[in-house]
């Protein structure tokens, strides 16, 4: 008996193909109207060809796995490299999450619509706009989480974890404080995000579960976003 090296797998990149589209178009629900999905998939397929060559079977995970967090990456510096959102929708959803922030810090409970609108001093109608505005913007990303320590997938012995979104946090102390805030946040956001990011339904799907429009369903994920960046917003990586 002898060890002997494996021939790395021949990938069928047109095989993939239908996946970077399924990714393409679903991360494209949080993209404001000006982007085109073709865009999105022209980055995707440019992850995917890097994740033909670097693909490493020995290290456990399936190449459909491993492809799509490459290709979600690709995608991930797309969205960095072009900042479509005005300077006043970031302004805007600063403000809210600061006013989240107040009101859970007077009441010591996560702050209601309401709470949040009068903090701001704007009518209920108002804020849930200012909220659909936010949807687009690079508040917070579990893609982009994952892509910021992308470039240790290719030393770890495993990536079977990087299977989840909150699984493909690197950084043990960042998974543990996002897990602990995810599970602070109000029932139904809790929901919205399990769906969104570990069932990948899309907001008409999500909407048709919870019962309400498509684009409330998108003003409860932009509001789970900003009170999660509010709570996590001490947050340091450790330094060894």
């Amino acid at each position: 008996m002898y060890d002997q090296a494996l021939p790395a797998p021949q990938i069928d990149i047109e095989q993939y193909a239908p996946l970077v589209k399924r990714i393409a178009h679903h991360m494209m629900m949080r993209m404001p109207a000006s982007v085109q999905v073709e865009d999105l998939i022209q980055a995707g397929m440019i992850g995917l060809l890097e994740a033909a060559q670097k693909y490493d079977a020995s290290k456990g995970a399936s190449f459909e796995t491993y492809a799509g967090i490459r290709i979600r990456g690709a995608i991930v510096d797309e969205m960095r490299r072009g900042d479509w959102a005005p300077r006043s929708v970031h302004r805007n959803a600063r403000r809210v999450q600061e006013a989240i922030a107040i009101v859970e810090s007077k009441t010591g409970r996560d702050a209601t619509d309401q709470e949040v609108a009068a903090q701001l001093e704007v009518s209920l109608e108002e804020y849930h706009s200012i909220l659909q505005d936010s949807t687009s913007t690079r508040l917070f990303s579990y893609e982009e989480a994952v892509a910021e320590d992308d470039s240790r997938i290719d030393q770890d012995t495993s990536i079977s974890a990087c299977q989840s979104p909150y699984q493909g946090i690197q950084r043990d102390s960042l998974k543990l404080s996002l897990a602990q805030a995810i599970k602070s946040l109000p029932e139904r956001e809790q929901l919205v995000l399990a769906l969104y990011y570990d069932e990948e339904l899309n907001l008409k799907e999500i909407g048709q579960i919870l019962g309400v429009s498509e684009s409330r369903v998108s003003q409860i994920h932009s509001q789970a976003a900003l009170r999660l960046r509010g709570r996590l917003q001490d947050w340091a990586p450790e330094k060894g």
